[in-house]
């Protein structure tokens, strides 16, 4: 019979969708439009009548229309027909239809529920993670995880916008370009992700490990991917770009991401300074900087003419060099602290290597003594493990020794030549390079009323400069001329024993809250800076990380 329906397309088979709503269901539809256009149909056949209708009142209006056509329905399963007995039974299956449909609905509601408010994420993974089928204990559990091809695109992305210098339609493109695409599934192939999901994700608290439902925020189960001061930036962007023009307009300058208002940080808060354009009744162009704040009333600083900031930035840069005496004073004791680390390191190296010669002598002697049965082989066993233990310890202390300050050396000495003459070598710098060396140097630059108040230094120019105003305070309570050498060796920041401690900090990355080995790394990852030779040229070095070792 299926196959004789199937001949004159008379069998409508519906895909496995919710029929909760039947004006969703394509085939169904198709079905009763032939009925009413051609009107030749006699016998409806179904499986079920809940594969009909889910609720009594679509059920009444199709079978009050299938009726006036003289249409007969039969279930295959169930005794529905014309007589009483059969037309009871069709309105007492509708009514179970219908109690069975909202429950399950309301079973599902539950459990989704539930779900979420113990930090599950429900449906579909996010851009940047994967769903994840858990098999434990007999049980099945899904989960979310990382995505470790899209994840890192999803923290780019965030860290590129959070610059100022993407809408979010180049953001999208970029993100492309890089290696960036959606999850291919079996109707669509992979492709670039489109500029609306682009602002779905920078909007979205997921990617800081929180879940929404039902208007409440859950600590969510997931691995966060960003954290709240980059969401943050994030979000004061977007809000400054809330009208339509400004959504597809960026301006782009220098100096946009590193200037701070200098008044609200007297009140403890910290607000980008951002950039707009105006246009005079006569077509000039007139660019300016002003504080995020004044969108919200809440602070009152002037718009400041982009030409007089940027004067007020090159001033300040002079105001940021070393002494020519410090840089001098420094490289000695660098080259000191590095030249009596070689010494040490030799020495130690030397006897722990003797050591570790004499614990394969006494194991060789004792593997001897085993063989010829001279020793119980209970103490054999107990020594050689002693052996093992002692061998660990002094292979442990020879990488010790082996830790070598000479890239946090490199990283000291390329930063002494930066701040050399820096207003010189920002004045020669084109935009773009400025760019470069602002992000390289500085946190922050806090402006108040057309001038620089003060500056947040990147390490290791921040220790660096306190290293040398602790300097010029100690020779200034000193009336008498000392001898330069006993000065440095006598224990003060710029001692040997404190430019060790420095050294070792970058080393370890103890010094700073930067990642161990701390580089001239900017905010984009695709621009550090690099000095060469003594002349300093800045250019961008690809998208890798700069380390310590890079700086030369």
């Amino acid at each position: 019979m299926r196959s004789w329906c199937r001949s004159r397309r008379w069998e409508y088979v519906e895909p496995g969708r919710s029929g909760t709503e039947m004006t969703k269901r394509e085939a169904f539809q198709r079905m009763l439009a032939r009925v009413r256009s051609q009107g030749d149909v006699d016998v409806i056949i179904i499986y079920q009548l809940s594969r009909m209708a889910r609720n009594r009142y679509d059920d009444a209006v199709v079978m009050a229309d299938l009726r006036k056509r003289g249409v007969t329905l039969v279930s295959a399963t169930e005794a529905i027909d014309d007589t009483p007995v059969g037309q009871l039974m069709h309105g007492i299956l509708a009514t179970f239809n219908e109690y069975q449909s909202r429950q399950s609905g309301a079973d599902i509601a539950y459990k989704m529920g539930q779900k979420a408010r113990s930090g599950g994420t429900l449906g579909r993974a996010k851009l940047g993670y994967l769903n994840h089928i858990d098999h434990s204990d007999g049980r099945v559990i899904r989960t979310i995880i990382v995505d470790p091809e899209r994840a890192p695109f999803v923290q780019l992305g965030f860290a590129l916008f959070a610059t100022g210098d993407y809408t979010q339609e180049e953001l999208s493109d970029e993100l492309y370009d890089r290696g960036l695409h959606t999850r291919a599934t079996r109707r669509h192939p992979a492709k670039k992700v489109s500029e609306n999901k682009i602002s779905q994700m920078l909007h979205d608290r997921y990617y800081l490990g929180y879940v929404d439902y039902d208007g409440e925020e859950i600590q969510g189960r997931h691995e966060a991917l960003i954290d709240e001061d980059l969401f943050d930036t994030v979000q004061e962007i977007l809000d400054s770009r809330m009208t339509a023009q400004e959504r597809r307009r960026v301006h782009h300058h220098y100096l946009k991401g590193s200037l701070f208002c200098g008044r609200c940080r007297r009140e403890g808060i910290k607000r980008r300074m951002i950039i707009q354009q105006t246009t005079n009744s006569k077509g000039a162009e007139y660019t300016y900087f002003f504080c995020r704040g004044r969108q919200k009333g809440a602070c009152q600083a002037p718009y400041v003419n982009v030409a007089l900031i940027e004067d007020a930035v090159e001033r300040h840069y002079a105001a940021i060099r070393f002494s020519q005496s410090f840089i001098a004073d420094m490289r000695d004791q660098v080259d000191a602290v590095i030249g009596d680390q070689e010494k040490s390191a030799r020495l130690l190296r030397k006897q722990i290597t003797a050591q570790l010669k004499e614990l394969d002598t006494k194991e060789e002697n004792l593997i001897d003594l085993a063989a010829d049965s001279t020793l119980p082989r209970t103490k054999v066993k107990e020594r050689l493990r002693d052996i093992a233990i002692e061998r660990r310890k002094l292979e442990g202390r020879l990488e010790t020794a082996n830790a070598d300050l000479t890239d946090s050396a490199q990283l000291v000495n390329a930063s002494l030549a930066l701040l050399e003459q820096p207003d010189k070598l920002y004045r020669r710098c084109n935009d773009q390079q400025r760019r470069l060396l602002n992000q390289a140097i500085f946190q922050a630059l806090y402006i108040e009323d057309e001038e620089i108040t003060d500056g947040e230094l990147q390490e290791p120019f921040g220790l660096l400069h306190a290293i040398q105003g602790d300097q010029a305070k100690a020779t200034a309570t000193s009336p008498l001329p000392t001898n330069k050498k006993a000065t440095r060796n006598a224990g003060g920041p710029c001692s040997p024993p404190g430019v060790a401690v420095l050294l070792r900090g970058l080393h370890s990355g103890t010094c700073s809250s930067k990642t161990s080995k701390v580089g001239l790394t900017l905010q984009r990852t695709n621009q550090n800076i690099l000095v060469e030779g003594p002349e300093i040229t800045i250019r961008p070095v690809g998208t890798r990380r700069l380390s310590a070792g890079d700086a030369r």
